[in-house]
């Protein structure tokens, strides 16, 4: 009877703990409102419309200077970004050498010309003294090449004098042009080498970009090619022209280089920002080719995405892998197929799982 009993009470609790497990787990009715949303097919394309390669922005009129001689930095008269004019001193060096040379020269120079005239005044006495038979034949000769040795001498001299100037010209580092310096590698006291590049600057607003071309596609660039160039930084796409193209690999393995002079733009472009160029040169894919819009892609820090639409009726947020640009559209390497729907826009915040009404 105990046992009966028992058994009566494990059950009761049983279906007590199942009748109080249902109530908990009913379902919630979401009662937002769907957001509108346009979407389009993805697209296909089984040839790529540009020769895209990448390249670097330079000025067009830049320059790094460096200086012939070694010695020590006394000052250096400008910081990075500040606007120069032609002829300005960037940079002294130490030329206390050269001031000692140059007061050798100099005296050199006065011990030359007191030679020569010396030598004119008996130049001029044997050579009247010639005249009236009073001296030799061999005693003139030996008067005329005395005076034109001491001319040498006094010529020598000068020239010399003119090779320490040019010298001096190392030791005050000026501006070849009017520009911006963009890097300054040296300070006070720092020995200044031959050739190292003490002082960067360059003309803003003129701006060229240099791009190397695989040699499979060299024949087709031509000078004069007008090519968009897409400023991955700041996501602008400037137009240019080409302007040069070189014949010759030897120094580049395997790249051409090819030169692109930028038309004059109001974006904020700088030296040294990375592009993509496109030539109008179309190219067959191996495989076709899946393209969206820029617009649809969804970032979040490293990670690119679009919003695509569930069995649901749902937004559902999927990651993808970028490739080229072409214009306003993107390459998608993986992430997206070509039968799918993605959403272009939509009237509201999109967030996985969001109930989504298709116009």
């Amino acid at each position: 009877m105990k046992k009966h009993l028992y058994l009566l009470t494990i059950s009761t609790a049983l279906l007590f703990l199942i009748s109080c497990g249902s109530e908990d787990k009913k379902p919630v009715v979401d009662n937002s409102p769907a957001i509108s949303v346009k979407t389009s097919q993805v697209t296909t394309n089984g040839s790529s419309p540009f020769l895209s390669v990448s390249g670097k922005i330079q000025a067009t009129n830049s320059a790094d200077l460096s200086t012939r001689m070694m010695g020590y930095v006394n000052k250096v008269h400008v910081n990075v970004g500040d606007k120069v004019r032609k002829g300005q001193l960037l940079i002294s060096i130490n030329n206390s050498d050269l001031q000692a040379k140059r007061a050798q020269v100099n005296a050199g120079i006065t011990e030359a010309n007191a030679a020569l005239k010396n030598a004119q005044k008996d130049y001029n006495r044997f050579k009247n003294l010639f005249a009236d038979n009073s001296a030799s034949q061999k005693e003139m000769d030996d008067m005329t090449a005395n005076y034109e040795m001491a001319k040498a001498r006094v010529e020598a001299a000068n020239q010399m004098k003119n090779e320490i100037n040019a010298q001096f010209a190392y030791s005050n580092i000026t501006a070849p042009f009017s520009g911006t310096v963009t890097s300054k590698n040296v300070e006070a006291g720092n020995m200044a080498n031959p050739g190292v590049s003490l002082i960067s600057i360059e003309t803003p607003g003129n701006f060229e970009v240099m791009a190397m071309v695989p040699e499979t596609e060299i024949s087709a660039i031509n000078k004069g090619t007008a090519v968009d160039v897409l400023v991955k930084s700041i996501n602008k796409t400037i137009k240019g022209k080409v302007a040069e193209v070189s014949t010759s690999a030897k120094n580049t393995g395997g790249q051409y280089l090819v030169k692109i002079d930028l038309d004059k733009t109001d974006a904020n472009i700088l030296s040294g920002m990375f592009t993509t160029v496109q030539f109008p040169v179309e190219r067959k894919a191996t495989s076709s080719m899946v393209l969206i819009p820029t617009e649809a892609i969804v970032t979040n820090g490293q990670l690119s995405g679009v919003y695509t639409v569930s069995q649901s009726n749902t937004a559902l947020l999927r990651w993808l892998r970028l490739g080229r640009t072409f214009g306003n559209q993107v390459e998608v390497l993986s992430g997206l197929n070509a039968d799918e729907a993605y959403i272009v826009s939509a009237e509201g915040k999109l967030f996985n799982g969001a109930k989504i009404t298709i116009q």
